[in-house]
């Protein structure tokens, strides 16, 4: 079996320092989409609508995306639907298939919450940036393993 070399703490110091402005930035997004009506699952969703390169989504594509289960998209739709946030309509290509769309409510919901998470990620982008770069820096010495790697 190789030995593995131990990690180099400023592996630790960066992956810190990156978990921080992570976790900053997930605490402001949580306090600013409750204050917003939503949760931060809910605003994620609501991203995930509104970014559908094809317009309307269909629950399976939305499903894929936010990491969920059939069942648990449609109930999350569900959701947004009796919060206003969202509508189904039937595919007009495939009258199986339900479509999922933001509503006027939804989209000033997400461009008033995306606004203040912007605001907030460029005020955090100095530590994201800086844990970053010194992680990508220790991490051209690192295998994937976590064994240093060899020159030659």
């Amino acid at each position: 079996m190789d030995e593995v070399a131990p990690i180099d703490p400023s592996v630790y110091d960066g992956l810190a320092a990156f978990r921080l402005a992570l976790r900053r930035f997930l605490a402001f997004s949580e306090t600013a989409t409750a204050a917003s009506g939503v949760t931060a699952q809910q605003y994620q969703a609501l991203l995930v609508i509104k970014t559908n390169a094809g317009g309307p989504i269909m629950i399976r594509d939305f499903a894929e995306q936010m990491l969920l289960q059939p069942h648990g998209a449609v109930q999350m739709i569900d959701r947004l639907a009796a919060g206003g946030l969202a509508a189904r309509s039937h595919s007009p290509t495939d009258g199986r298939s339900v479509l999922v769309s933001l509503t006027a409510k939804g989209a000033a919901v997400l461009e008033h919450l995306a606004a203040q998470h912007v605001k907030e990620l460029l005020e955090q982008e100095p530590l994201l940036a800086e844990s970053l770069r010194r992680l990508r820096k220790i991490g051209r010495g690192v295998a994937p393993s976590g064994r240093r790697r060899r020159n030659g």
